[in-house]
């Protein structure tokens, strides 16, 4: 953990008028442990460091990497409107979002988009197989969400038989699951009976709500 972390957390609480124990007991930790990792004694992991930031309503690079100043003469604005969520190359089958470590850069959101607990990731497109609506390395924000009243004929981020993750269209129809991609004369449909849903699983994990191009 970077050397700003630390100072980082204990501001950032106090700030907030948070205690330890508060704050301990939003991560799911001791109270000793707030105190470790403020000192600098312990690291949290990565999952307790995405606690901690939601419990401080501050993004994850700012609570990790920016340098705050600590000068009690300088007013500092940590309330904006704009939060940065992580992207990534991959996500790991089994593991869930919040601890996903292939992270290779951040993307800003409209922190709005946040309220109501909502969460966000983003992925980096790999291949062509959701051309023309998507291309390689395309970043796409998704909401995550596995609630199968809202992804129905919706492109989604989808875990597979815990082994894999792809980013498809999600159709569901009275036999199963359908993953479709868009580049239909290159790429085969993906065909999941209700059973395989169940029993491989066959897990949505995120739905698109954006799609980002570099010119």
């Amino acid at each position: 953990m970077e050397n700003n972390f630390s100072k980082n957390l204990k501001f950032l609480r106090e700030y907030r008028k948070l205690s330890q124990q508060e704050i301990a007991n939003k991560v799911g930790v001791d109270r000793s442990t707030i105190g470790y990792w403020e000192t600098g004694k312990a690291d949290p992991t990565m999952l307790n460091v995405c606690k901690l930031a939601d419990a401080l309503n501050i993004d994850l690079i700012t609570l990790i990497g920016s340098d705050l100043k600590f000068d009690n003469s300088e007013i500092i604005d940590i309330d904006t409107d704009i939060i940065k969520i992580p992207v990534y190359g991959t996500i790991k089958a089994g593991i869930p979002i919040e601890s996903q470590n292939d992270i290779i850069d951040y993307v800003e959101i409209p922190k709005d988009w946040t309220k109501g607990g909502k969460r966000f990731f983003a992925l980096k497109v790999s291949g062509d197989s959701m051309f023309p609506k998507y291309n390689d390395e395309d970043i796409v924000i998704f909401e995550q969400n596995n609630d199968k009243e809202l992804y129905n004929n919706k492109d989604c981020a989808v875990m597979i038989n815990g082994t894999e993750s792809t980013f498809k269209k999600v159709l569901i129809n009275d036999q199963g699951i359908v993953l479709q991609p868009y580049n239909l004369g290159a790429y085969d449909m993906m065909m999941f009976s209700k059973e395989q849903v169940e029993s491989l699983p066959i897990r949505v994990v995120g739905i698109a709500v954006e799609k980002r191009t570099k010119l």
